[in-house]
C-alpha cells in the first residue's frame, strides 16, 4: 500500500556529488551539528572522529575518542557530540567549540548508537547485547536499561515530540517501538535485517531500509503498521530525511549508491553513485546537503540537492536532468 501525494508536491530536484573528502579508517556514521557548520564522522578502524566544515568540506580536526567508535549524535543545543565506543563500553563527549573529549562515560555493553530527545535531557543507547541504555546528560549517568529490545540493534531515532524511540535489530529482524515515559517496549514490527531509521520532520511516518529485501519500509507512527515498501539499492542501511521533509536518502552498501525518494510519491527519484560501501548518511540543516560516510574507501561523499533548471556554482541541472 503507498501513501497518497499530498495536495503540495515537493519541488523537482536534481542530485549531484560536488565533492569528496578524505577521513579515517572505516568511517561508519556521521552527524551535522545543528548550526549545519560541521560534520562528525566516526572512524571506527582508527579510534577517531574526524570533524569537517561544511563550508569548505576541509577536515579541520581529528579527535582521538575510544575504542571502535560506531554511531554518534550531536546534542539538540549543538555545544556536544556524543560518540558510542562498541569496544570499550563507552561514550566520549566531544565539546564542539573546541574539538576534543570532555568527559568519558559509560555507555552500556558495546554501545552501537544513539540519538537524543527534543530537549536533550535524555540519550538512548542501543547496546549489541539487544538493550538499551537510558542516559541523563545532565550528569551523564545511565538511569535505566532496557532489556530485549533487539536483536543486533543498529539504529535509533526519536519522535519530534520526544514520546516514542524507535530501535531497529538487524539480528531480530525487528523494529521496536519504546514508549519514552515507562522505558518500555509497546510495539514492534517485522522488518528483514533493518538498517538505521529516521523520521519524517512531523513525526507521522518512520523510515527503515531493510537490508536483505533491498527496500525501504515505511511505517505510520500513529499505527505502526507498514504503510508502504519503496525499492532501493543493493543492502540498504543508512536513511536520512531532509529538515523540509522534501528529500528521503538511502544509502545502499553494497553498491556504492544513494537512492533519494520523493515521501509525497514514495518514489525513488535518483540515484546517485558515492563512494565504496556507504553507510551512515545526515542531512545539512538548510536541506540543501547530504553527507554519505563511505566506510569502505575512507571518504565521505557531499550530495548537493538543487532545485531543477537552477545551478549550484559551476553545476546547472537543466529542467528534466538529473545528477548521478
Amino acid at each position: 500500500m503507498l501513501l497518497a501525494p499530498s495536495a503540495a508536491a515537493a519541488p523537482a530536484y536534481a542530485f549531484a556529488v560536488t565533492a569528496t573528502v578524505p577521513v579515517g579508517n572505516t568511517p561508519f556514521f556521521d552527524a551535522i551539528t545543528t548550526n549545519g557548520a560541521t560534520t562528525y564522522v566516526t572512524n571506527n578502524d582508527d579510534d577517531t572522529v574526524s570533524a569537517i566544515d561544511t563550508a569548505t568540506n576541509t577536515v579541520t580536526a581529528t579527535i582521538p575518542v575510544g575504542d571502535a567508535p560506531t554511531g554518534l549524535a550531536v546534542t539538540p543545543d549543538g555545544s556536544r557530540v556524543y560518540v558510542a565506543n562498541r569496544e570499550d563500553d563507552t561514550l566520549s563527549i566531544i565539546d564542539t567549540a573546541t574539538n576534543t573529549v570532555a568527559a568519558t562515560v559509560p555507555g552500556g555493553t558495546m554501545p552501537v548508537n544513539l540519538a537524543f530527545t527534543p530537549n536533550g535531557a535524555r540519550a538512548y543507547v542501543t547496546n549489541n547485547d539487544g538493550s538499551v541504555s537510558v542516559i541523563d546528560t545532565a550528569t551523564n549517568t545511565i538511569t535505566a536499561n532496557i532489556p530485549g529490545v533487539a536483536g543486533g540493534p543498529i539504529g535509533v531515532a526519536i519522535t519530534p515530540d520526544g514520546a516514542k524511540a524507535y530501535v531497529t535489530g538487524q539480528d531480530s529482524s525487528n523494529l521496536a517501538v519504546i514508549d519514552a515515559a515507562t522505558n518500555t517496549v509497546t510495539a514492534t514490527v517485522p522488518i528483514a535485517a533493518p538498517g538505521m531509521v529516521a523520521i519524517s520532520p512531523d513525526g507521522a511516518r518512520a523510515y527503515i531500509p531493510g537490508q536483505l529485501a533491498n527496500s525501504v519500509s515505511v511505517i505510520d507512527t500513529a499505527t505502526n503498521t507498514v504503510t508502504a515498501t519503496v525499492p532501493a539499492g543493493a543492502n540498504p542501511v543508512g536513511v536520512a530525511i531532509t529538515a523540509d521533509g522534501n528529500t528521503v536518502y538511502v544509502s545502499n552498501g553494497g553498491d556504492g549508491t544513494v537512492s533519494t525518494i520523493d515521501p509525497d510519491t514514495n518514489l525513488v527519484t535518483d540515484t546517485v553513485v558515492v563512494g565504496a560501501g556507504p553507510a551512515g548518511v545526515d542531512t545539512t540543516p538548510d536541506s540543501t546537503k547530504a553527507y554519505v560516510a563511505n566506510s569502505n574507501d575512507g571518504t565521505v561523499s557531499v550530495i548537493t540537492r538543487t532545485p531543477e533548471g537552477q545551478c549550484t556554482g559551476s553545476i546547472c541541472f537543466p529542467s528534466g536532468s538529473t545528477g548521478s
